[in-house]
């Protein structure tokens, strides 16, 4: 058996999830560029710094950080301006 990967093998894309949402994306994208394909409008948010992502657990994820298969992001609102909000 051969170690070569066959391109037919290989997906085009990857397969992501954004707020319960499932989105496929280029190879190389980023997680940000997830939350663009589905939500431009909280794409921004999340450049701006006013929102910001996590992991399945809540686990805060950087926009820029490499994609993988499968992988679950959600928006958050940045707590600390919800604060400055309410004060």
């Amino acid at each position: 058996m051969s170690d070569v990967v066959s391109p037919m093998s290989v997906p085009d894309a990857l397969r992501v999830y954004v707020n319960e949402r499932g989105v496929s994306v280029p190879h190389g994208s980023v997680a940000v560029d997830a939350v663009r394909a589905l939500f431009p409008e909280l794409a921004a948010e999340v450049d701006a710094g006013r929102q910001r992502l996590t992991d399945s657990r809540g686990l805060p994820v950087s926009a820029s950080q490499a994609l993988v298969g499968g992988s679950i992001y959600r928006v958050v609102p940045v707590r600390e301006q919800m604060n400055e909000a309410t004060s």
